[in-house]
């Protein structure tokens, strides 16, 4: 019997990259791992889901879904999640005619607010890459 990588056997069981069985595993374990992250952190910083909630202004309920599948959350919630965390986030968009950079600003420059309105205080860059016809 012939060895094989994890890449050949996934390519085998899921399918190879780039195709929608596979992009979809992709995407169901980088959620899966999020989750798992937000907890494990949550867990680290002694916190409780409840007193998690409390701190982004939701329901433990929401908490525990969000530990268990982040691909029902919103982007807004998922934010405050990561700034009560005390998270660095990054995110980029790629579209054709613009690039997109959404970050957490460094704490020297956060603007400082109430713990009752938690807020992901955030630097947007947009650059176009091609004028619109």
């Amino acid at each position: 019997m012939k060895a094989q990588s994890i890449e050949e056997v996934q390519d085998l069981l899921i399918g190879k990259m780039g195709t929608p069985d596979r992009d979809k595993f992709e995407y169901e374990l980088q959620m899966d791992l999020i989750g798992k992250a937000i907890k494990q952190t949550r867990k680290e910083r002694n916190l409780t889901q409840e007193e998690l909630g409390k701190l982004i202004g939701v329901q433990k309920s929401q908490i525990s879904r969000i530990e268990s599948n982040v691909s029902n959350v919103t982007i807004d919630t998922l934010m405050r999640v990561f700034n009560a965390l005390q998270a660095k986030v990054k995110l980029q968009v790629e579209l054709p005619h613009f690039k997109i950079v959404l970050g957490q600003l460094p704490d020297s420059e956060s603007v400082k607010r109430p713990a009752s309105s938690p807020r992901l205080e955030s630097q947007v860059n947009v650059s176009l890459k091609e004028q619109y016809p």
